[in-house]
């Protein structure tokens, strides 16, 4: 099977390029898997068109090891997706190797385990790919998002966008901190529409008494729900679980994992506490400080899907309604 390397040199720490002339190429060499075609990418966007260029030389399977962060690996699945020119019977294997800051995919795939010398960690996609006669495959679910109006910018994004700007100031995981501060406050008034699992006909939400996903009631149009903001957090997640090692923002992925056609998404909406009144500059400061409250506990294994308010408005694990609203549904119309 042909083998693509492509790494990023600028990604996280900018020691993708390093890493793999020390660790990932000769280890390649040694197990007699000599890479095909070896690319650095030099601007954004190579990782896509070269991905594309390798797979219409080989007319075949082929697979890909990929040193870089989320965001190239999402670069290569978006150029991939939107072009004819891939068969549609082609198998394409993604060898990951972590280079990136926060590698949410690979590190809700392989968890690090306590003392694991870090490049023993980065290598264990190589190393399962290198050492099995038949890899353990896992299919990686898409989806596709269209908000032509940015209407759902709400705060992960915003925290993504803007972290970009500190990243030469703060190249480690800790801009995100920074960038969820400058955007704590802000609250993003829109609506979505979940449509109901194909499997089941229902959109399913999470609850913390049963710890598991139940079917949430219907609306007027059948079993979709409208779900209307404003929104202080919003994130749709398929295939993680995590978006940083520790951060574990949605663990029902791996704890009860989607089947089918369906995502997870994940809202804070500040209207659910019962001390809402008014929107007011005052009342953003003060939701804000539950919101850090809150979104902090998913480090601590993801155990802000079971907290609620109570009647005045204080967090806990019981009581009212939950301050993180979790729903499973599908992402288009069926049929």
């Amino acid at each position: 099977m042909p083998i693509l390397v492509v790494y990023n040199p600028v990604c996280g720490d900018c020691t993708a390029e390093h890493f793999f002339n020390t660790h990932v190429i000769p280890r390649l060499h040694t197990a007699n898997r000599i890479p095909t075609e070896i690319i650095r990418t030099r601007a954004s966007g190579d990782a896509g068109i070269e991905t594309l260029r390798f797979l219409n030389r080989h007319k075949k399977d082929v697979t890909v090891v990929l040193g870089s962060g989320d965001g190239t690996l999402h670069e290569i699945v978006n150029h991939l997706a939107f072009t004819t020119d891939v068969e549609d019977d082609r198998a394409i294997h993604f060898v990951l190797v972590p280079c990136g800051t926060a590698n949410a995919l690979y590190a809700s795939l392989f968890r690090p385990a306590p003392l694991e010398e870090t490049v023993a960690y980065r290598l264990r996609s190589l190393e399962a790919f290198l050492s099995a006669s038949t890899p353990r495959l896992l299919t990686l679910s898409l989806t596709f998002t269209s908000d032509p109006l940015g209407s759902h910018r709400a705060l992960h994004a915003a925290i993504l966008k803007d972290s970009e700007k500190l990243r030469k100031e703060i190249p480690g995981i800790e801009r995100f901190k920074v960038a969820a501060q400058q955007n704590i406050t802000k609250w993003y008034a829109s609506h979505v529409k979940l449509l109901p699992i194909p499997s089941s006909g229902v959109v399913l939400t999470y609850d913390p008494e049963k710890g598991d996903f139940v079917p949430f009631g219907s609306d007027e149009n059948g079993s979709a729900l409208d779900v209307h903001g404003p929104f202080a957090y919003f994130l749709s997640t398929m295939n993680v679980d995590r978006l940083e090692p520790e951060f574990r923002i949605n663990p029902m992925v791996s704890k009860s994992p989607p089947t089918g056609a369906s995502m997870d998404v994940i809202m804070v909406r500040p209207q659910r506490d019962p001390t809402f009144t008014v929107d007011t500059p005052k009342a953003r400061e003060k939701f804000a400080e539950k919101t850090v409250a809150v979104l902090t506990t998913a480090y601590q294994d993801g155990i802000h899907i079971n907290l609620r308010y109570s009647l005045n408005g204080d967090i806990s694990g019981g009581g009212g309604n939950t301050v993180v609203e979790c729903f499973r549904a599908t992402d288009a119309p069926q049929g």
